[in-house]
């Protein structure tokens, strides 16, 4: 696949600078994404299952639980909980960014030399700019992975397994996978990426499910 092929397929994930920069030194081939909404005390007529026994893969990547056997999502006739992706879906990384221009001698943009700048791996070559706008700005500012363009990706992953887990179940092996070191502290990570208000739900000492996705980077045309 070449870059627009890529740019068409993927669809996008968010990830912050530092492991922007695991998933750029080949460190990160996992993430960890909470289940919303949670499967807790909602299986078709069974009140009080809380899926303790985990889920199992029924087929197309819906889940369903290994303890009572029911949909965790009910609807009209029952359902199954389907995974935000499945193996082989392409992504492309949502990063903190910048778009510049250089100018000329009159401080004028130069067309088509605009630019993307990425915080993992790039320094900002100048103290203010001019957007495309022609507006004047101080102390550049770096964008929020959130509002990066599609345009702007420069990272493409393909996701080769996804599983429901319980958060505090990770091992070793998936602090490593999840770019860090044995003993570094993965709770401290997680928090850090749950809004404060969302703790009691989602944060480390809840325990909530998560969806546990395995990936391996792609190259820029595509190649493996």
């Amino acid at each position: 696949m070449n870059r627009e092929e890529l740019l068409k397929a993927a669809r996008p994930i968010l990830f912050n600078t530092d492991m922007v920069k695991a998933i750029l030194d080949g460190k990160k081939t996992e993430t960890r994404r909470t289940m919303k909404p949670q499967p807790w005390n909602i299986g078709q007529g069974k009140d009080e299952c809380r899926h303790e026994k985990g889920f199992f893969d029924t087929g197309k990547n819906e889940w369903a639980c290994r303890q009572c056997g029911c949909g965790i999502i009910p609807m009209k006739g029952g359902s199954y909980f389907h995974a935000p992706y499945q193996p082989e879906d392409i992504l492309y990384v949502r990063e903190t960014w910048q778009h510049l221009y250089e100018l000329d001698g009159n401080e004028e943009i130069i067309d088509g030399t605009g630019r993307y700048y990425y915080a993992a791996t790039d320094q900002l070559p100048c103290n203010g700019y001019i957007d495309s706008r022609g507006v004047s700005h101080e102390n550049i500012p770096w964008k929020p992975s959130i509002h990066m363009p599609k345009e702007a990706a420069r990272i493409f992953l393909k996701v080769t397994n996804i599983r429901p887990e319980r958060l505090q179940d990770i091992d070793d092996n998936g602090v490593v996978a999840e770019g860090l070191q044995i003993g570094d502290p993965f709770d401290e990570l997680w928090n850090s990426t749950v809004k404060k208000a969302d703790q009691d739900r989602y944060g480390w000492d809840a325990n909530p499910w998560v969806w546990v996705i395995n990936f391996k980077r792609l190259e820029s045309e595509g190649k493996q």
